[in-house]
């Protein structure tokens, strides 16, 4: 579509933040215009940052397992992040992700908000903290937030649940899986929701 393009364009050359200096590329969306469902994470990690597409690393391949175990079709849903470029700290030959200021999602913001008005979404849902606040645009806590319907200032509807990545950190066997159980649940409520 003509109108992301544009969007890709001017995000591939935006300094409005100092993020795009350590940066391999910017990172947009991706998914079909208009979309029932846009589900939106923090930031690019390192391998997106690297391929310069998101979701495309242990994230994105979990995400990706649980929207074919919610039924739910890639041709219905746009993946973006609140932040386009890959906020990181270099360890030696490695790349540690840093949580995005907020400064730096505020200056990215303004990408978002055009990737929201192209696509059209029938329901946003935020992955993880720092895009639940963002969408929300007010402080959210995922257990209190998690499974309610969240009014946008634009009149759209969101819901929050926890980020890909978050699941993969948890060490214990039985609690990760418990936590993805909960979010196959949460993207099973999604797409109720839009297909309603």
């Amino acid at each position: 579509m003509k109108e992301l393009a544009q969007v890709a364009e001017g995000v591939a050359c935006c300094e409005r933040c100092p993020l795009y200096i350590g940066a391999t590329q910017a990172v947009v969306g991706e998914g079909p215009a208009p979309a029932a469902i846009m589900l939106v994470g923090e930031q690019p990690g390192d391998q997106e940052d690297r391929a310069g597409r998101p979701f495309v690393g242990p994230a994105g391949r979990l995400l990706d397992r649980a929207l074919k175990e919610s039924d739910l079709d890639w041709s219905n849903v746009f993946v973006t992040n609140v932040v386009k470029h890959f906020k990181h700290e270099q360890r030696g030959k490695r790349r540690i992700h840093k949580q995005p200021s907020r400064y730096e999602v505020r200056r990215c913001r303004w990408w978002l908000d055009r990737e929201i008005a192209i696509v059209r979404p029938k329901l946003v849902v935020a992955l993880g903290t720092t895009a639940a606040r963002e969408i929300a645009g007010r402080p959210i806590t995922i257990s209190r937030e998690r499974g309610r319907l969240i009014r946008l200032d634009d009149g759209r509807n969101a819901l929050a649940t926890v980020h890909p990545a978050a699941i993969l950190r948890i060490r214990e066997e039985t609690s990760r899986n418990d936590a993805y159980i909960a979010f196959v649940g949460d993207l099973k409520r999604a797409k109720r929701l839009v297909m309603s």
